[in-house]
């Protein structure tokens, strides 16, 4: 017998993530959109993790993540002075609750022409 070293783990965190997508067969977006920015709450034990499960997700759901921006958990996004509603934080508890990726926001991107 031996002795492995217990893990010790980490907690779930979330984190604010801004993705942006273009377009795919079968995505949803709005006609004539050339893709969309959506505002991410997403569960991880590091960002890292956070966005590998957003993009996972969000490509089992026929989107294609272009870029991920992070904006860090609301500690961090308060200590940074941002404004963040009761509506945003009860968002940001249920993705850790459900241990998911929430989609709070899309805005359809429209080319100018």
């Amino acid at each position: 017998m031996t002795d492995t070293p217990k893990k010790h783990k980490r907690p779930q965190q979330v984190y604010t993530l801004l993705v942006e997508v273009g377009r795919a067969q079968n995505d949803g977006l709005p006609k004539g959109s050339s893709g969309a920015a959506l505002m991410c709450y997403a569960s991880g034990v590091d960002e890292a993790e956070a966005v590998r499960e957003t993009v996972a997700i969000l490509k089992q759901a026929d989107l294609a993540p272009l870029d991920v921006s992070g904006y860090g958990t609301l500690e961090e996004r308060m200590s940074e002075g941002h404004d963040i509603s009761d509506e945003e934080k009860g968002l940001m508890q249920q993705a850790l609750d459900q241990n998911s990726v929430i989609v709070a926001q899309m805005t359809p991107f429209f080319d100018k022409g």
